[in-house]
C-alpha cells in the first residue's frame, strides 16, 4: 500500500490471539515503536471458529511512518497471510507529537 511520505498511518491487524507474541516481535523488528492490543470479536468471509478454540482474536493498532508500515505489510505477506486467519488495513491519521512516529532507522 502506498502512503504519503510526510504523514503517519495506522496499520490495524486482526489476528488469532495465539500468534500475538510472535506477531509483536515481528512488529518490533519491522521498526514499530509501539502498538495497542485489544481483544476482538467479529465475523469475516472465512471465519472458521478456530480462533475461539485457541483463545479468540486480537486487534493490533500500530501508528507508524509509511516506511515502517511498508515493512509491516511485508512481514504480514511473508509470514502470516498464507498460514493464519488474519485481516489488515491501513489509513492515514493525524496525531499529536508526530515526532514519536517518525522512522529513525535511517
Amino acid at each position: 500500500m502506498m502512503s504519503d511520505e510526510s504523514g503517519v498511518v495506522c496499520v490495524t491487524i486482526v489476528a488469532e490471539s495465539y500468534i500475538e507474541s510472535r506477531l509483536l516481535d515481528g512488529l518490533a523488528a519491522s521498526g514499530a515503536r509501539g502498538w495497542t492490543v485489544t481483544p476482538a470479536r467479529g465475523m469475516g468471509p472465512k471465519h472458521s471458529g478456530v480462533s475461539e478454540i485457541e483463545g479468540g482474536s486480537i486487534r493490533v493498532e500500530v501508528l507508524a511512518s509509511p516506511r515502517v508500515a511498508e515493512r509491516i505489510w511485508q512481514l504480514l505477506r511473508d509470514d502470516y497471510f498464507t498460514n493464519y486467519s488474519i485481516a489488515a488495513w491501513e489509513y492515514p491519521v493525524t496525531v499529536a507529537r508526530v515526532d514519536r512516529y517518525r522512522d529513525t532507522s535511517g
